[in-house]
């Protein structure tokens, strides 16, 4: 991904915007004027203004400057929050509550497709109900299969049911 690096003309402090546009946006040419406009699909707007600019990061001027983006009170939608996840693959076990069905929700909500491993299927299916509620197209990329982790050949079909449906696991986040 390409990096823009700009100085802030009163403070000095030095800003990165990288390459990728946030979830939903899209970069164009405006046909009548020629100049490069930002969509947003997801709201339906149109705007001259490069929506990276509000995901610009500080750089650090020395090794040790450390300064904390986010804390325990932090949700997944903050921390996802202007990320594009449009063909990532996460599998997520124990996704049907408590804090794997939060971070299922929000990885969804941003494009990723999620796999619900879970022992108990309709309480996935309810859950992926939930986020289906909430955002149509985030429920259609959820997916329920069965696992019970006590038992190692329920593992082996599960592990061979997956392989069967998808090249790749970007994401393996294990809550359960």
């Amino acid at each position: 991904t390409k990096n823009t690096q700009w100085t802030h003309p009163r403070t000095g402090k030095k800003k990165r915007v990288s390459g990728d546009l946030p979830f939903g946006w899209e970069r164009c040419i405006d046909k009548n004027t020629g100049k490069v406009i930002y969509v947003d699909h997801e709201n339906r707007r149109t705007t001259y203004t490069d929506p990276r600019l509000a995901f610009a990061v500080e750089e650090k001027e020395h090794v040790n400057d450390y300064r904390q983006r986010f804390d325990a009170s932090s949700t997944a939608l903050q921390v996802l929050h202007g990320r594009d996840l449009n063909g990532k693959v996460a599998l997520i076990t124990g996704a049907n509550a408590g804090i794997g069905f939060e971070t299922a929700r929000s990885l969804a909500k941003h494009g990723c497709t999620v796999i619900f491993a879970c022992r108990n299927l309709a309480a996935a299916e309810d859950a992926i109900g939930q986020i289906r509620d909430e955002k149509v197209s985030a429920g259609d990329n959820c997916i329920a299969i069965y696992l019970d982790l006590n038992s190692l050949s329920f593992v082996i079909q599960f592990a061979n049911t997956v392989k069967s449906k998808y090249d790749r696991i970007d994401m393996l986040i294990l809550t359960a």
